[in-house]
């Protein structure tokens, strides 16, 4: 309330028990017919004034307490405040369809009925959105060299779109490679995975964790390549057809495993057999044996030569020297393979293998879907039976001391 004084406006305030006095007044609110869902009740807190009759009591006008104004005492839809039944049941279908139709449809049981007008560029209804999934690593499945597990949560909602299927791409990256040409392979998770079609290598799953069965999904790669770069896109399929937009994981498998102890026997016997005069035949095995090994156990092999045996000339200048340039070239460029990361980690002192294994529930479809009918079936409906398996997992751990 403001009063003016010449050009300027004061503004004047009043305590609030004096406006809900005057409400009264007015008889806007009653004693019998409070707004449904608000109450007005007092608190022991001190003095109320005696304009308010809501807080006299017998016997204790001088000591009666301060009113608690407006509190909420349930939980009530916004469109239930509204007395009026057709401005409620408009208010309600407003409300619903601006929440999950976009305000272009109305909510029918649990979908939307899109408007003439809510259509995309291809002819689709549009106007219950269809959020993209989130793609990420498993929590509890740590990645290995081979063995890599993702997961994300379902993101059909309670009405309006409903998820048909969610379509998973995998493709290794590396610098030839163009990756926006060059979409690598496709997984229908309904129709691949559930069935069981990638079973050997890819295969549908369930992490162990407190997320419900029925709001996520996993999928277990079984057969990557170490040291490797991969990318990993999803997107959901409605049952109209619809794509959600990508959702994108990028990661390094771990290194190559590597057996610490052949790669020093092998350091020792190229040191024998370079040592002295090398003949023919044994610089044919040196480069044989060297040819064999894999690209980071090669490296190793180079460590614990260098380490053991550089007073006598350091593992490049003795293959050179022995097998001559040209067949020095051919093994040593096979150290360009290795990733910056994974040949910082075999110049450790001590490299040690373990295996681990993690429970993982691997779960199939107990039903077929038809052919072409996979825009129609819902997802969520599907029914699926897991079974608990345990999946090995072998890892080097990288230290400067034995046991750590």
């Amino acid at each position: 309330e403001t009063t003016e004084l010449g050009n300027k406006k004061e503004l004047k305030s009043m305590p609030f028990i004096t406006y809900l006095s005057g409400l009264l007044t007015a008889q806007m609110l009653s004693d019998d017919h409070l707004i449904s869902g608000v109450e007005i009740h007092c608190e022991e807190k001190g003095r109320c004034p005696s304009t308010c009759h809501l807080c006299r009591r017998p016997g204790k006008e001088q000591l009666s307490p301060t009113p608690v104004l407006l509190e909420i005492n349930r939980v009530v839809p916004l469109y239930a405040l509204i007395q009026d039944n057709d401005t409620r049941e408009a208010f309600k279908g407003a409300l619903m369809s601006s929440y999950w139709c976009s305000g272009k449809g109305d909510v029918i049981e649990d979908w939307c009925r899109c408007d003439l007008n809510a259509f995309d560029e291809n002819g689709l209804p549009n106007c219950s959105p269809l959020p993209p999934p989130v793609l990420r690593l498993s929590p509890s499945v740590e990645p290995s060299s081979t063995v890599v597990s993702l997961e994300w949560l379902d993101v059909q909602p309670a009405i309006g779109t409903k998820v048909s299927d969610y379509v998973l791409q995998h493709k290794k990256v590396d610098e030839y490679t163009d990756t926006d040409l060059y979409t690598g392979e496709s997984l229908s998770f309904a129709d691949d995975l559930l069935s069981g079609l990638a079973t050997s290598c890819v295969a549908a799953g369930r992490s162990h964790g407190d997320v419900p069965e029925t709001s996520l999904y996993s999928v277990i790669f079984k057969c990557l390549e170490p040291d490797g770069l991969y990318k990993f896109t999803l997107y959901a399929v409605d049952t109209r057809g619809r794509h959600s937009e990508l959702s994108t994981v990028t990661l390094r498998t771990a290194c190559p495993l590597v057996d610490d102890s052949k790669a020093e026997e092998i350091a020792d016997k190229i040191y024998n057999l370079y040592n002295g005069y090398t003949s023919g035949k044994e610089q044919q095995t040196a480069y044989n044996t060297l040819m064999e090994v894999s690209a980071s156990m090669l490296f190793r092999v180079q460590h614990h030569y260098n380490s053991h045996y550089e007073k006598f000339g350091d593992f490049v200048w003795r293959s050179e020297d022995e097998l001559g340039p040209r067949k020095a070239h051919l093994i040593l460029r096979r150290l360009e393979k290795v990733s910056s990361h994974c040949s910082t980690l075999l110049r450790s002192a001590y490299i040690q293998s373990r295996t681990e294994t993690m429970p993982y529930l691997f779960c199939r479809s107990e039903e077929v879907r038809p052919p072409g009918m996979v825009w129609y079936s819902i997802l969520k409906d599907t029914k699926v039976t897991c079974e608990e398996k345990m999946v090995s997992m072998l890892r080097n751990t990288y230290g400067e001391s034995k046991g750590r």
